[in-house]
């Protein structure tokens, strides 16, 4: 590693963490309304929008009505979406003349991006209209961010509620979450990207003679407003086939580090708005500390996986290096090595190397990152709610342990709480291992995998892990855009998103309706050094029991035969 891969790294974290108190105090005031130093400006919108859309923001809603809400908007964006992508070429702003996509490839982009996983069977620039591109799945990377962050704030107000019936207002959730929390800050994103050379123009694609006389189609479009929008709603869909390695989606060192920061800009922001919910900032430093513990144990094992030269290349006519094939070599390995942990770590799935190139521990790294719930910072709103699950899953044990019935800020877990959260103990198990185990058994889905043995395995593994954790990155190397892979992915994306969504709402309306004890000394402290080791080994424990097997059968195995 070199001066410029240290610098990296901290530029990397000084850009994430030290706004993130002040961020997270922001989206606090928003979601509940209180007065900003946007709502002189943005404060007019935003009553035009309920005028228009007929919602009275003083009404909240109880967890069903909100369940409702949100589900039929996701259905409303869903039919949408697949209506652009399916009639494209009788659309406007369509000057390559590009047909509509075959309709299982409709449905699996339509729920990949209403999910908010941006998993893509498809080449951008060669595939969609620049309407799709900004009506279609623009829109859904701004809405599908936002419903993230609903829910969590939801889930919040249920856990920091007492007695109450209500979680809040859906509508008004979502129209704050989308005005305040997400459109300035894609604004100052997008404006720096174009600085940095990204394109964003509704002109035709320019066609270039090269030196060898060869004719070249050079794609443009409106890239930039998407591609702020992809990395800081952790939407990662790519305006361009090949993602953030093609350069004019990521054109220079300084685009590269805006874009990997921006990633988990606002779920680390996000963790802070949960103390200020709980009037409580202790217990946003300790889940910051687990998640900071997961993040450094992943890329530290990646990054010194990915320095080790092949020992299948030994010999002394071969130097022995790192190898770069796959690897971002404008920006070096570190910086790929730093987009592959960022990116699945948060529920991102935007890339700027090839993972299906990584040295086998890194693949499994993030395999892991993925496997355990996308917990590890993850989605806008999602990676929280997630990690919240965790902590209460933690807070459970903890009470088996000592003998005493466990709570949580007060609120006492019962069984109908334990209940919900063994569902969601059920999400990826059912999104990963079931349905993996169904590609791996039909003929026609086995003849897309291009490598034989552990690496095929793994290439299914990680496209179904990468579906159900709503992640949306590809491990390459399979050809996903078949109607059995385009039908079946879309369906783990469906139960990765909202198998979660629908226990967490209904445990949230739970907690909300309990009365808060005082927290004693005889409460298991949940913002120490005890408890953070605790979250952690939780974490790890239940992905480790789920899902070893199966990383024994791929990454692993291909490990242990490297050299040989």
């Amino acid at each position: 590693m070199h001066s410029y891969d240290y610098g990296l790294i901290l530029a990397f974290f000084a850009l994430v963490l030290l706004p993130a108190p002040w961020l997270g105090r922001f989206y606090y005031k928003v979601m509940e309304g209180q007065r900003t130093w946007l709502t002189p400006v943005l404060g007019p919108v935003e009553k035009v929008c309920y005028r228009l859309a007929g919602v009275e923001p003083g009404v909240e809603q109880s967890w069903q009505k909100y369940t409702l809400a949100l589900l039929a908007f996701n259905l409303a964006g869903f039919v949408l979406l697949f209506t652009i992508l399916l009639f494209q070429q009788y659309l406007p702003l369509n000057p390559q003349q590009l047909p509509g996509q075959e309709w299982t490839q409709a449905f699996n982009t339509a729920v990949s991006f209403v999910t908010n996983t941006n998993w893509q069977s498809y080449s951008g620039e060669a595939s969609l209209s620049y309407f799709s591109q900004m009506a279609g799945l623009t829109v859904q990377n701004f809405v599908s961010a936002a419903t993230g962050l609903a829910v969590l704030v939801a889930l919040c107000r249920g856990i920091s509620r007492r007695s109450a019936q209500t979680l809040g207002n859906f509508w008004v959730d979502m129209t704050r979450a989308t005005l305040y929390g997400l459109l300035p800050l894609c604004l100052v994103l997008a404006l720096l990207l174009v600085w940095q050379g990204v394109p964003q123009t509704l002109a035709h694609y320019v066609h270039a003679v090269t030196m060898q006389g060869v004719d070249q189609v050079i794609p443009l479009g409106p890239a930039a407003s998407q591609i702020a929008i992809k990395q800081l709603g952790t939407n990662g869909g790519g305006f361009f086939g090949v993602n953030s390695a093609h350069p004019f989606e990521n054109p220079t060192a300084w685009s590269n580090l805006f874009e990997v920061a921006s990633i988990i800009l606002i779920p680390v922001a996000l963790v802070f708005t949960f103390g200020h919910y709980v009037k409580d900032l202790r217990q946003s430093r300790a889940i910051i500390a687990c998640m900071l513990a997961l993040f450094l144990i992943g890329g530290g094992t990646a990054l010194y996986a990915e320095n080790q030269p092949n020992p299948a290349l030994n010999s002394p006519l071969v130097e022995r290096t790192a190898p770069l094939e796959g690897k971002e070599v404008r920006f070096g390995t570190t910086a790929t090595v730093l987009w592959t942990e960022t990116t699945t770590a948060a529920s991102n799935g935007s890339v700027n190397g090839m993972h299906d190139s990584l040295n086998p521990l890194s693949g499994m790294v993030a395999l892991v990152n993925m496997m355990v719930g996308e917990v590890i910072f993850g989605g806008v709103g999602a990676g929280l709610y997630g990690m919240l699950l965790n902590v209460l899953i933690a807070v459970f044990l903890a009470g088996l342990m000592i003998g005493r019935t466990p709570e949580y800020l007060g609120k006492k877990l019962q069984a109908k709480e334990v209940q919900l959260l063994v569902v969601t103990l059920l999400v990826m198990p059912v999104g990963v291992l079931v349905m993996a185990a169904i590609a791996t058994s039909v003929p026609s889905a086995v003849a897309s995998v291009s490598n034989p043995g552990p690496h095929g395995f793994s290439q299914v593994l990680y496209a179904f892990t990468s579906a159900s954790a709503n992640n949306g990155s590809a491990f390459a190397g399979l050809n996903a855009n078949t109607p059995f892979y385009n039908l079946m992915l879309g369906l783990g994306m469906l139960i990765g998103r909202f198998g979660y969504i629908l226990p967490v709402l209904a445990l949230a309306g739970s907690l909300a309706m309990k009365k808060t004890a005082p927290v004693g000394q005889d409460s298991f402290p949940t913002h120490g050094p005890l408890f953070v080791v605790l979250l952690t080994m939780t974490i790890l424990l239940v992905g480790g029991l789920t899902f070893l097997p199966t990383l024994a059968l791929g990454p692993v195995a291909e490990q242990l035969t490297l050299g040989l």
